[in-house]
């Protein structure tokens, strides 16, 4: 049975609602060192269970009122709430978890996600939070701003009207969504696109305390797929049969190799949900039963809401967030909450 950690004397919950906290490195790596010995922790790699936690898209933007898309849940307060959940689960859990990946949500200034990519028939910029169909890019309702042909297509602007219609195509055959225009968010060099400060704390103290390298996933870099996933983009071909981008087997291959792994982080209706997705899908064509090692925190995402300013919201995600948790659990994947003691959760086998 594994005994909690006590949880560091420096960490303050309250910064978990702190855009501006940012946590000293130099006096973490120093802290470690002392907490080690006073704690009794043995380094990672002497772990009979390699556990694997994978925090998603835990930054700025994401995780505070201040940010550019901030995912408030059904609460208000959903990614706040769930950031502080985050690092006392990773502190209380420090002689269990072997490591850490944390993925980073990674854009640049027009991509096709984004209201800049896009014009609408008077060759206006098109709003944030636009649904764009095959339809609505084939008889032009919306196309591609003709000014980023120049570097994105090498001026053959007919080539990026053919491939962004054939980009909405694949994301409706494959009826997952249409396409959706965001806020900007995550820009890199950004403030909003640094990790949470409570989230960098705890992720660089348990890679202290472990002796254990801690990891960085980029992804969502491509002018032209959405890669709500850190396991592969949302399309990887282009119209005219090349390729376009690749789907993260590296990675894949990583957490199949864990022992355990447990996921957290934002948002549990987008990049969570694709994440563990596209993880199932490949776990269902290798072998069913890897399902049962894989954990979900369920108190520690939440989902995209747009409130209403009257007390509703104009967009909600949060049904498909639970729809999402059923299919989980009716896979094999464990349901589990960050307050419960690790010990317990179903067939974990400490």
């Amino acid at each position: 049975m594994a005994n909690q950690a006590p949880i560091p004397s420096f960490f303050n919950p309250d910064n978990a609602a702190n855009w501006n906290y940012r946590p000293s490195e130099r006096d973490l790596f120093v802290a470690a060192q002392e907490y080690r010995k006073v704690n009794g922790i043995k380094v990672s790699m002497t772990d009979r269970l390699k556990v694997h936690f994978l925090g998603i898209d835990l930054q700025k933007d994401f995780c505070f009122p201040e940010g550019t898309l901030f995912v408030g849940g059904r609460s208000g307060t959903g990614a706040i709430d769930d950031s502080r959940r985050i690092a006392e689960f990773l502190y209380r859990n420090l002689s269990v978890i072997s490591r850490t990946t944390m993925t980073m949500d990674s854009h640049f200034p027009f991509q096709i996600f984004f209201s800049s990519f896009w014009v609408d028939q008077d060759r206006q910029p098109v709003p944030p939070f636009t649904v764009i169909s095959v339809n609505d890019v084939r008889f032009g309702k919306y196309q591609p701003n003709p000014a980023i042909a120049a570097w994105l297509s090498n001026g053959n602007y007919s080539w990026l009207r053919k491939q962004v219609e054939y980009y909405c195509n694949e994301l409706e055959r494959a009826g997952k969504y249409q396409l959706y225009l965001w806020p900007e968010h995550t820009m890199m060099g950004s403030d909003g696109y640094s990790l949470v400060g409570v989230i960098q704390e705890a992720r660089m103290f348990q890679a202290y305390v472990r002796q254990i390298q801690a990891k960085i996933e980029v992804k969502g870099g491509n002018e032209l797929t959405e890669n709500y996933s850190v396991l592969g983009p949302e399309v990887t071909t282009r119209f005219d049969g090349k390729p376009l981008a690749q789907k993260n087997a590296r990675f894949v291959r990583t957490l199949l190799d864990s022992d355990r792994v447990i996921i957290a982080g934002q948002a549990a209706s987008h990049c969570v949900k694709s994440s563990i997705d596209d993880l199932l899908e490949d776990i269902q064509k290798q072998d069913p039963e890897l399902a049962r090692k894989v954990y979900v925190l369920v108190d520690c995402m939440s989902s995209v809401t747009i409130p209403d300013g009257q007390g509703g919201f104009i967009v909600d995600f949060t049904s498909q967030m639970d729809d999402s948790f059923q299919r989980y659990a009716d896979s094999g994947m464990n349901l589990v909450k960050s307050t419960d003691l690790i010990e317990d959760w179903p067939g974990f086998g400490l």
